[in-house]
């Protein structure tokens, strides 16, 4: 039981980013345009992807903690995140005004890796470990 709850997280973000996905082109409220303004030479970077991705890979990396804690469960979170990308851009195929971009699977996978990183600096390392304890 104890599995299911510690990948609830992960679902729970997976689906939500499946709901996005679904949305039209004109459905989305994006941030992309105030980001272009003030990071032009950004303008290619998709934000959204980036920051959805870095928190799927965070619920991923806390489903499978402590267990999968070294650098091979870090590569194996990204490749996670990765495969799912490729999925949420398949089916982006099947929406009105959108379609599958191998940048957004470019920023995924910069997100995914970015949050691998992050969660093995010694602070946040320990700060994990004394949380999972508890």
């Amino acid at each position: 039981m104890n599995r299911i709850i510690r990948w609830l997280p992960a679902v729970v973000w997976m689906a939500l980013i499946f709901y996005m996905s679904h949305q039209t082109g004109d459905d989305l409220g994006t941030l992309l345009p105030f980001f272009q303004n003030w990071f032009p030479w950004m303008a290619s970077f998709d934000w959204g992807h980036f920051i959805a991705y870095f928190v799927l890979a965070l619920t991923y990396y806390g489903a499978m903690f402590p267990r999968w804690a070294g650098w091979g469960g870090k590569a194996l979170v990204v490749v996670l995140c990765l495969l799912y990308g490729v999925t949420d851009e398949f089916h982006q195929r099947f929406v009105e005004d959108r379609t599958p971009d191998l940048m957004d699977l470019r920023n995924d996978t910069i997100g995914a890796a970015i949050a691998m990183a992050v969660v093995s600096l010694p602070p946040v390392d320990r700060l994990l470990r004394k949380l999972i304890r508890r």
